[in-house]
């Protein structure tokens, strides 16, 4: 049994895959059993978690604070939007997608590698500004990425082997919303499968030691600036693959929906759920997606007019946050985890003997004592 044990923590792949699949058949009754508003609800939860799941190996892993991963999904959706302009366009999703995921890449490969010296508020800083500059482009390049209007992202025809493959597993007709919550939640599963490999892998081992010591790190042989932008490249591909997603589930890709608000609010969700878990990241996202509607709901059903209600769930948002930090620094999976570490402790019932005071040196008696004039010994 022991035996067992071992194998299944040293096969990182396989428990990897093993726990995709339980996932995708989670998802799977989640998704049936649901309606098309729930299904594109699901479907934002999983671009969110998309995007948090890099960012939490960018910050939580490496130990890189971002603030600019909104201009990168920004990137990977104006990409999928030129892609998929109408009905007639012959791109299909998983080539738009994978599209995005490129450009994005490159473009993390060269804020990579000229950040690659900063770190802490330097790199924040940094990131900041790419985060202020991205959605103005769109302004600038008013013909080619629709100014302020932004650009329509439409949804190719559904191939009619995912019709027929849909109608066999699950003996229900795909909607277009389902269509979508599925094809953002297969890209999730997939984007999580190749974080958690490369966070257990040695590119992991030597982003984690970044992390924890620059100056043992280097000492190690460990390349600084190699590790960080790989770590950074890494979370854009991240990001491109969740504005894509977005783009398609939101079917507009526009400055406005890539401001700076969008980029904190991955952050909180990386601190909420638990930093450097990508379970933490997916619960962050959770949170993100249903506790503004819930909090909504609560304050219509108390009386309050529609635009108070709306006004109040940022309000709870932000308490949550508050008191996360103050009662669990750690995240939800950091609590959980510790609370149950502590449980396997088993209870020491036995008290630790008294330590005797220390001893006074006894002079030696074959040395004189002299005194001094006031009866004291020198």
């Amino acid at each position: 049994m022991s035996r067992l044990r071992e194998v299944w923590r040293e096969a990182t792949l396989v428990r990897h895959l093993v726990g995709a699949a339980l996932g995708l058949a989670v998802v799977v009754l989640a998704l049936e059993s649901s309606s098309d508003f729930r299904n594109l609800q699901f479907a934002s939860m999983a671009y969110l978690g998309i995007a948090a799941g890099g960012l939490t190996v960018l910050t939580g892993v490496n130990g890189q604070i971002s603030l600019g991963h909104g201009a990168l999904m920004a990137i990977g959706a104006y990409t999928t939007a030129l892609l998929l302009p109408d009905r007639d366009a012959s791109t299909p999703l998983p080539l738009a997608v994978l599209a995005a995921v490129a450009v994005t890449l490159v473009v993390g490969l060269a804020v990579g590698y000229a950040a690659a010296r900063l770190h802490g508020p330097y790199l924040a800083g940094a990131t900041l500004a790419l985060a202020v500059a991205v959605p103005g482009v769109a302004l600038f390049f008013k013909q080619e990425l629709g100014g302020e209007q932004g650009l329509r992202v439409v949804l190719p025809e559904i191939p009619a082997w995912v019709l027929d493959l849909a109608f066999f597993v699950t003996g229900h007709e795909l909607t277009r919303s389902r269509y979508i919550a599925y094809a953002a939640w297969l890209t999730l599963i997939v984007t999580f499968v190749l974080l958690a490999n490369l966070s257990r892998s040695r590119v992991g081992r030597r982003w984690r030691a970044v992390r924890d010591g620059e100056v043992a790190a280097e000492l190690a042989g460990i390349d600084l600036g190699r590790a960080r932008v790989s770590a950074f490249v890494v979370s854009a591909a991240a990001a491109g693959a969740a504005g894509a997603m977005m783009a398609i589930i939101v079917r507009l890709a526009a400055p406005s929906g890539f401001t700076l608000t969008l980029s904190l609010t991955l952050l909180t969700a990386v601190v909420l759920g638990g930093l450097g878990s990508l379970a933490g990241a997916l619960i962050g996202a959770a949170l993100l997606t249903f506790l503004p509607q819930v909090v909504t709901d609560w304050g219509s059903s108390a009386g309050l007019s529609d635009i108070r209600a709306a006004e109040l769930a940022p309000l709870v948002y932000g308490l949550v946050m508050v008191l996360v930090v103050l009662m669990a620094p750690s995240g939800v999976v950091g609590t959980v985890r510790s609370l149950a570490q502590r449980r396997r402790r088993p209870p020491t019932t036995e008290e630790p003997a008294p330590v005797p005071p220390p001893e006074r040196p006894i002079p030696s008696t074959s040395e004189p004592v002299t005194t001094t004039s006031k009866g004291t010994p020198k």
